[in-house]
């Protein structure tokens, strides 16, 4: 076989592989509600049960569900990840009054009905996988159906340039819970005007 076709094949099998990577990495619909649906029964199942849960127990005994929006795709987003110029730590003011450090890491930009949004992705001062992010944030809905103190999102980074930002997954503070707990608020940067209709409602006592 003449080298060039060797080398034509060759292209071909690597485009196939590409191709049906493509197919079998798509999530279908059934899977993504599935894995949501799991994501927030683990949720349910620490709170309820974990020793480290922020629920006294008689809050343990009483919790039946939690309450969330239902599930929708459309509030799960490609972002693309622009580095902050002034790259520094973040001193963010706490529930109780105190602060706790976070690197002013990137944005987040995606489009959202029409418009470009930027939200301040925050890493640990202690984080040692530096693709992993913390994502506070609020927006209209805060004190109104969801907590107040607004709502955390946990981002791994899944591209060169790009971070999936899953609002369905946004879940409470401890505070929200329990007063007892200090909770780091969402930053300036991360206080949106439009109101996130997906993730965990306020918890009802």
């Amino acid at each position: 076989m003449k080298s060039r076709n060797i080398l034509i094949l060759g292209v071909l099998a690597v485009i196939a592989i590409a191709v049906g990577y493509t197919l079998t990495a798509t999530e279908s619909p059934e899977a993504y509600l599935e894995k949501v649906e799991k994501e927030r029964e683990r949720q349910f199942k620490y709170l309820k049960y974990n020793i480290e849960s922020p629920l006294t127990e008689l809050q343990k005994k009483e919790l039946r569900a939690l309450e969330h929006y239902p599930i929708d795709p459309k509030y799960k987003v490609r972002a693309k990840m622009v580095p902050v110029e002034d790259r520094r730590m973040l001193e963010l003011p706490m529930t109780d009054g105190s602060i706790e450090k976070y690197l002013k890491h990137s944005w987040a930009e995606f489009e959202w009905e029409g418009k470009t949004v930027r939200l301040l992705l925050l890493q640990a001062a202690k984080e040692q996988d530096k693709r992993n992010f913390f994502l506070a944030f609020a927006d209209a809905t805060s004190g109104s159906e969801t907590y107040g103190g607004g709502r955390y999102l946990n981002l791994r980074q899944d591209g060169k340039n790009s971070i999936t930002i899953d609002f369905n997954l946004a879940y409470n503070p401890y505070c929200a819970y329990n007063p007892d707990f200090a909770c780091p608020l969402p930053p300036k940067e991360n206080i949106m005007e439009v109101g996130i209709l997906a993730g965990e409602k306020d918890y009802k006592k």
